[in-house]
């Protein structure tokens, strides 16, 4: 390792001043040569001088480390009075470090020391509480805010605010939004970024509409954050619009924005554009290139996934962790099992990438929906890290894809002793059991679903019109949607039957119902009420987009195939798996979700 080569003038020397140690300490570029800083100094007797700890201390912080935040510690110690400004440092560099609750332990320190906080001081704190989703410290800083009259300064509030939603308490974050007398665009962007992540993104949106309003000119972290929340709805329209503001605005020279923009239209069931936006970009990072690739995968086209891969290794952009997740999601969906298995070795063999329990979920899913379900079982036993539910429940999705009652079992077993709140496990094992006539093992899983208090997420479709979404449950009748739209789904299913349409009363598990009450109970799920909210609202050869909470049935997917062909239209249904594009009576997944 490279040493600072330090002249050992004596401190009484006049020249001493061009050589101290504090000149030498912006030079180092690691930490074994700070040290040997701070053994000069020892030897010059400056080693308890707080200006020379201080500057040790700052460069410590800039890229903080576990070591390089434990030596600053040692440094920090050895100051017998520290002022805020060196304790600021300190809770800055543990805010942004992989301990970032030991800033609090440090501030209860400084608090028995008589030390005041300053401006500096709690947006530190706070990102540290955030950082650790340290809810009840947050709260109890968000108090001495209070105590120092501080909460209403400017860099204080939006910490405050994006403690709050980072620790998932959304509804208080907009409580102290709402007291700012003045709210700044900063304050804006951190109530909308927070409402983004926790997935409201109706109140972004409202939020980004209200800061428009007001006067204030947006940034591109609005706009990230406004991009993201039209992703999650599905808001095309919306999104396009957003899109015309970037370009008058010229923020499309921003590389981040203009991924966000890729992952919006992507999300949103326009890949075309998507496309676009990637063409038109002058600079691709690893990120834009990573987004065209998720992008390609959802949307089901695998071999534009791998291509791209390929032009974005000639380009010379290193790929990431997003990469091989867009590679492995599309090889999954694919089944192409020895392409996904090469991918996934190659992250760490070749690349140096670790894989996160994303990856491995990817595998398990590519080996499951293979059929592959002993291997996609000892693949999550072998696993380094501990697994995850979610890891478990796509094996158990497999096991429900392949009618393995016994596999799907043991799987079921293995997700209890994680978590055993998740109504969707119950329903596939249900679904699973009443396939196979196990009616007995169907009315156990419903008591143990009563016993348990453990409720069924509802299906949930949404559909944009005219900029407002529209959304639809499963199960909305008669007197739950208009009485138009009620009797629009009536006809329009005896019209699929005539074309040659047959409901899949096989997937209603209900023992006691016969087959008209199974029919009838498939006829109002939420895809085929917003579906034909489209049709009765759009006009003749629009695309209908429609995106679910859940995965797609059967049925309804059987039934999308048939109204895009007999009435011309393209559906486009996003799912929590993955685009389908219906057209003339086929899907772009060909059956294979």
């Amino acid at each position: 390792m490279a040493s600072l080569a330090v002249q050992t003038t004596p401190i009484s020397h006049p020249k001493a001043h061009t050589h101290s140690p504090i000149s030498l300490i912006p030079k180092c570029t690691s930490l074994a040569q700070l040290q040997q800083i701070q053994a000069f100094s020892i030897k010059t007797h400056l080693q308890y001088d707080s200006s020379v700890l201080a500057k040790l201390i700052n460069s410590c912080t800039l890229n903080p480390t576990t070591t390089s935040m434990d030596y600053a510690n040692h440094l920090f110690d050895q100051i017998s009075h520290p002022d805020i400004v060196v304790f600021n440092t300190m809770a800055r560099g543990y805010s942004r470090s992989s301990t970032p609750f030991r800033a609090i332990i440090l501030f209860s320190q400084v608090l028995s020391s008589g030390l005041f906080p300053d401006n500096y001081t709690f947006p530190a704190l706070l990102k540290a509480c955030a950082g650790s989703k340290a809810l009840e410290e947050g709260k109890q800083l968000h108090c001495y805010v209070i105590k120092y009259g501080m909460q209403h300064n400017i860099f204080v509030c939006p910490a405050l605010i994006n403690m709050y939603t980072e620790c998932s308490d959304v509804d208080a974050a907009r409580r102290v939004f709402d007291r700012i007398m003045d709210p700044c665009v900063v304050v804006h962007n951190a109530m909308i970024t927070g409402y983004a992540r926790n997935s409201r993104p109706n109140e972004a949106l409202a939020l980004f509409r209200e800061l428009q309003a007001t006067g204030l000119e947006p940034t591109d972290v609005t706009l990230l954050s406004a991009l993201s929340s039209c992703a999650l709805l599905g808001a095309l329209d919306l999104g396009k619009w957003i899109h015309e503001f970037v370009k008058k605005n010229r923020f499309d020279r921003y590389v981040k924005v203009n991924t966000a923009l890729i992952d919006m239209y992507s999300k949103c069931g326009s890949l075309e554009d998507a496309v676009s936006v990637f063409e038109d970009m002058s600079v691709k990072d690893t990120q834009a290139w990573s987004a065209m690739i998720v992008a390609y995968a959802t949307h089901g086209n695998v071999s534009k996934a791998m291509l791209m891969f390929e032009e974005m290794k000639r380009a010379r952009v290193r790929p990431d962790e997003i990469t091989f997740l867009g590679l492995l999601y599309a090889c999954s969906h694919a089944g192409l099992v020895e392409e996904g298995c090469n991918y996934f070795y190659s992250m760490s063999e070749k690349y140096g990438i670790i894989p996160r329990i994303k990856h491995y979920g990817c595998m398990v899913d590519l080996l499951g929906r293979s059929g592959r379900l002993h291997e996609a079982y000892k693949f999550i036993d072998e696993l380094p890290i501990k697994p995850t539910p979610i890891i478990w429940r796509t094996l158990l999705s497999a096991c429900g894809s392949h009618g393995d009652v016994d596999m799907g079992m043991q799987v079921l077993d293995r997700i209890f002793e994680l978590d055993d709140s998740h109504g969707g496990d119950y329903v596939i094992i249900s679904n699973l059991c009443a396939r196979a006539g196990r009616w007995e093992d169907v009315d156990y899983m419903r008591k143990l679903m009563k016993d348990r208090g453990v409720v069924k997420i509802p299906g949930c479709s949404s559909i944009e019109m005219n900029n407002v979404v529209h959304e639809f449950f499963s199960g909305d009748g008669e007197r739950s949607v208009s009485k138009v739209l009620h009797q629009a789904v009536d006809e329009l299913i005896e019209e699929l039957k005539l074309a040659g349409y047959v409901p899949d009363t096989s997937l209603v598990v209900h023992s006691d119902m016969d087959d008209k009450d199974r029919e009838l109970s498939l006829r109002y799920h939420s895809e085929k009420l917003a579906i034909t909210y489209g049709l009765l609202n759009t006009a003749a050869g629009t695309t209908i987009r429609v995106v679910k909470n859940l995965r797609v049935c059967g049925d309804c997917h059987s039934a999308a195939k048939y109204i895009s062909l007999m009435f011309n239209r393209q559906i486009v249904l996003r799912d929590v798996q993955r685009f389908h594009h219906f057209k003339d009576g086929k899907c772009s997944c060909g059956d294979h979700w």
